[in-house]
């Protein structure tokens, strides 16, 4: 068992090393604190509790943060896992601590109705702890890291879970926050719980090839060194294998095996200053071969993170590619620690320029205090964790925007009221679609209109952000809320009829009450405008009053029953019997099947096709196969059918997506699918040859929120420009 006094000096050595500013008194009083408040308390390998939190501690040292930093470090559980108070911490330490240490501290006394809504809240709290005081989330970042190095000790379905969500939210973050050398551990780490097959597949082969690996580079990282000796340029080498997940990426999902995955090695080159950061560039150049395509200045143009280095990729005499990554000293410590280099703090006080630099935190607080939370969840990741595209505005000014942004997303990104009033858009002076994908050095230009109607509901599935997703909805919530009201009603009647219960129910004195409550409304046209804007699904609103409804229903059928009368509008409707969970208008018992070619769903308009010999086929309404609907020949055979209010299975239906091409995007189709824990029966992927692929999955989901759920996920992937629902 580990000792507790060897964690402590080892947070001591750190402090010393990377901060030796740091008040270690009030450091060690910290300490005292935190170890009093967890006595007794142990982790799940038995050791004493406090180790957690020095370690935690030691990691933030080695970012280089202040006392304040490290201090709530040390005490970052102890309001949530022990007796103390936020006043309590703010008086012996100082209200900044005890903030941060508020900031850290997961949500526990609070009441959700599901994991996505705990996720929510817990990030949202999070985010906004973050816009005050960018510390908050370089602990937690912290707090993570080391609950991964320990994750042994926890269940595998908690080893799954956490990994999981590491890989979903804490490892992009840590690469948006510049965070290099973290962001690499949390993905190795979370792939060996994740896939451990795998990983250790990939392990065992580099250990193998480790003499043979170590020898290539040796050659490489010689003939580098004697170039920049012979032209006096001063510097430091530093040869790597890339990390693990990083290999996997490229042999999963291109089926390849680690011989075949050539661009393994990395050199990274610190010199002096910027000059010398061109001047070895050249000689790069003049050593090696260039690979076309793959240079990049993030030097002239840094990223939003703050990282800047040249990067190229070049192929050697022995014929393997390499990548090689040249920076100053500086810009080596802002690429491994990334935010946490560039953030100095006096009395708990952010140095200038930090709340220009860290804007995006605000962005995805805007506006979110309306959003379900499975749509949080997937459009934080969105706008947090896609690569960027670099657009720039007439006047030359550089905004970042998610990989895939159109137009649209860009006139946003400006202000609403340009986005509200565009009318077109050029990009590099030509006239463009709304649909353009942006490239990267893009001019864009928006063209606005005082006359102009507003945005249109179509545009919500052509933005990528969802800043611009929010803002037009914002848009349809405050001027079209009597149209909002009219559709969100019809839709709710809708699905309403669809579970077999009559509209007119809900308008019960007793029961509409109860329904508002559940829903969080104060009146139906409230409830109404939200499915009308796009704030709240249908299926979701009576999914929620389900159980209310029937219970309320059965009430008044037993009243009825024993003679007292009641209005008839007020009883639901009794559907007929549902076959395989579809009903068949005017005919019970039969036998039903859905279609292949258009694979229907719950919640999907449908209609029936009475086949010779067997039974009755539906289709989706929109199916080409069902155009015959209308035809004259064929009219007696077409009927109408519904879903039944309780389908007992689950629907086979597919996806086709239109990509393009890059390594890891089947692995990336495959990750989403399993992170929904959905059965998948089929998933391919076919290149053109031209750049593009085309990945068919096919999947079983219960009914069509779902399934647009699994389409949002699959789209808001690196790279897929289209997703379809499946026509054989």
């Amino acid at each position: 068992m580990e000792s507790v006094s060897k964690h402590y000096a080892a947070m001591k050595t750190a402090i010393e090393k990377y901060t030796p500013h740091v008040d270690m008194e009030l450091v060690d009083a910290g300490y005292q604190y935190a170890a009093k408040k967890h006595d007794g308390q142990l982790r799940k390998d038995g050791s004493p509790y406090i180790i957690h939190p020095l370690s935690v501690a030691e990691i933030v040292a080695e970012m280089g943060l202040d006392t304040d930093a490290i201090l709530a470090a040390l005490l970052h559980d102890c309001i949530e896992d022990t007796d103390a108070s936020h006043e309590e911490i703010a008086h012996r330490f100082g209200k900044t601590v005890a903030d941060l240490v508020e900031g850290v501290t997961k949500l526990t006394r609070v009441n959700f109705q599901s994991m996505e809504e705990e996720q929510m809240e817990n990030l949202r709290k999070m985010f906004l702890a973050m816009s005050k005081d960018i510390r908050v989330i370089l602990i937690k970042i912290a707090d993570r890291l080391h609950n991964t190095r320990t994750l042994q000790y926890q269940t595998p379905e908690k080893q799954r879970s956490k990994s999981l969500e590491t890989m979903e939210i804490y490892a992009p973050l840590a690469h948006r926050l510049g965070m290099q050398k973290i962001k690499w551990e949390l993905e190795d780490t979370s792939l060996k719980y994740l896939d451990p097959v795998g990983y250790e597949e990939i392990s065992k082969q580099l250990d193998e090839k480790e003499a043979e690996n170590a020898q290539l580079m040796a050659s490489i990282r010689e003939k580098i060194e004697n170039r920049l000796r012979e032209n006096g340029i001063k510097f430091q080498i530093y040869g790597r294998v890339k990390h693990i997940y990083s290999i996997y990426r490229k042999m999963y999902s291109q089926n390849k095996t680690l011989d075949e995955v050539y661009d393994l090695y990395a050199f990274r080159v610190i010199v002096d200053d910027i000059a010398d950061c061109y001047n070895v560039l050249g000689h790069i150049h003049d050593l090696f071969n260039l690979v076309p395509g793959r240079f990049k200045d993030y030097i002239s143009t840094p990223k939003p993170n703050g990282y800047q280095s040249l990067h190229t990729t070049v192929i050697g005499s022995e014929g393997i590619p390499f990548e090689v990554q040249i920076r100053t000293a500086q810009m080596h410590h802002t690429a491994e620690y990334g935010i946490a280099a560039h953030w100095k703090y006096k009395e708990g006080i952010q140095s200038a320029g930090g709340e220009e630099q860290f804007e995006w935190v605000r962005r995805l607080l805007e506006n979110q205090q309306d959003s379900e939370a499975e749509d949080f969840i997937s459009s934080l990741k969105i706008d947090m964790f896609d690569d960027e595209v670099f657009v720039f505005t007439p006047r030359g000014e550089v905004i970042s925007l998610p990989a895939g942004s159109t137009p649209i997303d860009f006139a946003y990104a400006i202000h609403s009221e340009v986005g509200n009033h565009m009318v077109g858009a050029k990009v590099n002076h030509r006239i463009v679609n709304y649909d353009t994908i942006l490239q990267n050095g893009d001019i864009v230009e928006v063209i606005t209109s005082k006359s102009a109607k507003g945005p249109s509901r179509d545009w919500l599935s052509l933005c990528k952000s969802n800043q611009a997703r929010i803002k037009i909805r914002q848009w349809y919530k405050k001027e079209r809320r009597e149209e909002n009201v009219v559709n969100g009603k019809q839709s709710f009647e809708e699905e309403l009829r669809r579970i077999g219960v009559a509209p007119s129910l809900i308008n019960n004195d007793t029961l509409q009450p109860l329904l508002l409550k559940k829903l969080s409304f104060t009146n139906m046209d409230d409830m109404y405008a939200a499915i009308g804007y796009g704030g709240l699904t249908a299926v979701k609103a009576v999914n929620r009053i389900k159980d209310e409804i029937l219970r309320f229903s059965k009430k008044e059928a037993a009243e009825t029953a024993d003679g007292n009368p009641k209005d008839p509008t007020s009883i639901s409707y009794k559907p007929k019997q549902a076959t395989s969970g579809v009903i068949v208008e005017d005919i019970d018992n039969c036998m039903i099947k859905f279609a292949r070619c258009c694979t229907p769903v719950p919640g999907d308009d449908i209609v029936g096709f009475i086949t010779k010999g067997f039974g009755v086929s539906v289709h989706r309404r929109d199916c080409p196969n069902a155009a015959g609907a209308a035809s004259p020949e064929n009219s007696g055979r077409w009927v109408k059918v519904v879903w039944a209010s309780m389908p007992m299975e689950s629907f086979s239906t597919s996806f086709e997506l239109t990509c393009q091409d890059r390594d890891g995007l089947a692995l990336d189709a495959a990750m989403v699918i399993s992170s929904m824990k959905l059965k998948c029966s089929e998933l391919n992927a076919r290149s053109d040859g031209k750049g593009g692929c085309t990945i068919s999955v096919t999947v079983e989901v219960q009914n069509v929120t779902e399934l647009n759920a699994v389409r949002s996920r699959l789209s808001a992937i690196k790279g897929v420009k289209n997703v379809r629902r499946g026509h054989h």
